[in-house]
């Protein structure tokens, strides 16, 4: 997106302040994610993979984060 504003003839709609806060907590988790991922991926081009016993299976990944996700949500009877 470009820092410039929006041409004159174009009609903006304004959020209201909750949504505006939400959508700036989005991007902030977003660009949190992106500086991390940005960070492994340097770590990896300055010092190469890590050892494969030092690494997680991404099967023992997909269930941590799978549970994850099934204590969010509520149980459904």
């Amino acid at each position: 997106m470009s820092d410039q504003p929006a041409p004159a003839d174009t009609a903006r709609h304004h959020l209201e302040p909750a949504a505006a806060d939400a959508i700036r907590a989005y991007a902030a988790r977003t660009r949190e994610n992106a500086d991390q991922l940005a960070a492994v991926l340097e770590d990896i081009a300055a010092n190469g993979l890590p050892a494969v016993e030092q690494c997680t299976p991404w099967e023992e990944l997909r269930e941590a984060h799978l549970a994850r996700l099934a204590a969010q949500r509520p149980a459904v009877a």
